[in-house]
């Protein structure tokens, strides 16, 4: 049913973190008592809007529509709780760029400034730990310990990603070029340094794009062999 909206008639958008909550209404019935305690004698809820996440998914489908009716009929956007999302990046972008009115029921104060320096501090706070991780993770490589998955660093692990980065290798058609000709100047009892010097003229490079030095032309040869 398409509602008309008049003065302080208000779109309600609700939040819980998993199906779980979703489903059985843990989360939502404290959201609603706040909804419902803003309204009284300010207006009315016409539509209600509610986002079941969980983990750190921003997917806020929801939100987009609860905003997208706002700003079609006139309504104002009533979030039932600000407070557990004023650290959630892309909800406060979403909500400060999305020019539509809101108010937030458990904190009437808050406004477009607010979420502004919300959204400024949110991304401040994200860069600033970003930059911390970084540097944990080269000093204890600095230490001597080795960083990534347990299970990527088994010997099996280990071996499987060379064998397919030789085969990737292998299937280069600049590589499958490169090793003929060093072949035949290796026949004609070139040196490996000399081979590298002759590849590198007649503009072959590695596959990364740099020229080659003797160790690579061997390399090369052997991946063929």
């Amino acid at each position: 049913m398409e509602h008309q909206f008049g003065h302080k008639q208000y779109v309600a958008y609700f939040r819980v973190s998993t199906q779980r909550q979703g489903a059985s209404g843990l989360g939502l019935s404290a959201q609603r008592t706040s909804v419902s305690s803003y309204i009284y004698n300010r207006g009315e809820i016409v539509a209600e809007f509610t986002d079941i996440e969980s983990g750190k998914k921003n997917n806020r489908p929801q939100l987009l529509k609860a905003i997208a009716l706002c700003k079609e009929k006139g309504g104002v956007l009533l979030i039932a709780k600000l407070d557990r999302l004023t650290r959630n990046v892309a909800f406060i972008f979403t909500l400060r760029d999305s020019g539509a009115e809101f108010v937030c029921a458990d904190m009437p104060e808050a406004n477009t400034l607010t979420i502004g320096v919300m959204a400024t501090m949110a991304q401040h706070e994200r860069e600033v730990i970003g930059d911390r991780t970084r540097k944990a993770l080269a000093e204890k490589k600095r230490a001597g310990y080795v960083l990534g998955k347990p299970e990527n660093l088994t010997a099996a692990a280990t071996q499987k990603g060379l064998a397919i980065r030789q085969q990737n290798a292998r299937e280069h058609e600049n590589n499958r070029r490169a090793a003929a000709f060093a072949r035949s100047l290796r026949g004609a009892g070139e040196n490996w340094s000399k081979i590298a010097a002759t590849l590198n003229e007649h503009g072959f490079r590695t596959r990364k794009g740099k020229q080659f030095q003797a160790v690579q032309v061997q390399r090369l040869i052997a991946l063929f062999n």
